[in-house]
């Protein structure tokens, strides 16, 4: 997580340096029928850009879109800096074995890195939902069969994305058993996530069936 912190952070900036060496304003435009007019406010002040000059608005546009990327990247950063200080509470918790290569050594026939726990948990046999096998016709990157396009879309973006995922694997509450959609660990924490996809809310005894898992 500390190498995610310096890429942002590095990131934040690039753009940064990149935005102070533009003009300052914000760039709008206005429509008039067919025709676009420029402007940009500066200071409390809002100017007309003629076509002429047209290097100030690229610039003006260019300054606006890597303001809003720096935003999001400092919310990011944001993001990263709670997750970071959650985790340094606890010595031993899984972030700081991981960040921590002499832990690892004293730990050795004990500990077992993250992604090599994923990893095996991506690739260990589970029980699968064994209601109409004949509905799983769409096929997904990894090759998993799946019963809608949507939950192909969803596996394949997953897949993409190097998140560890089961589909439709068993999971017991209360003495009963379910198959959620998907069930999800965090390729960081290791935390695992249920996502029902609930696509068919429209089909009664669908949303039947629904209704009753949110009870457990």
């Amino acid at each position: 997580m500390m190498k995610e912190k310096q890429k942002v952070e590095d990131r934040i900036n690039d753009l940064q340096s990149q935005i102070d060496v533009l003009p300052s304003g914000t760039f709008f435009c206005t429509r008039n029928n067919k025709y676009y007019k420029w402007y940009y406010t500066d200071k409390g002040k809002t100017k007309y850009i003629p076509k002429s000059e047209r290097k100030l608005a690229e610039q003006l546009v260019k300054r606006k879109y890597l303001e809003s990327r720096l935003r999001k990247l400092k919310q990011e950063e944001k993001r990263i800096d709670i997750y970071l200080k959650q985790y340094s509470l606890d010595e031993f918790s899984s972030y700081h074995v991981e960040e921590h290569p002499e832990l690892q050594k004293l730990l050795s026939g004990v500990y077992v890195p993250l992604k090599q726990e994923l990893d095996e948990w991506v690739n260990a046999s589970y029980t699968n939902n064994p209601k109409e096998p004949q509905k799983l016709i769409h096929k997904t990157i990894p090759g998993i069969l799946v019963r809608s396009k949507s939950e192909a879309l969803i596996i394949n973006a997953l897949f993409e994305h190097k998140i560890p995922f089961r589909y439709e694997c068993l999971l017991q509450i209360q003495n009963v058993s379910i198959y959620p959609d998907f069930t999800i660990r965090h390729p960081v924490t290791g935390e695992v996530y249920y996502w029902e996809h609930f696509g068919m809310m429209d089909n009664e005894n669908y949303a039947h069936n629904v209704y009753s898992k949110l009870q457990l």
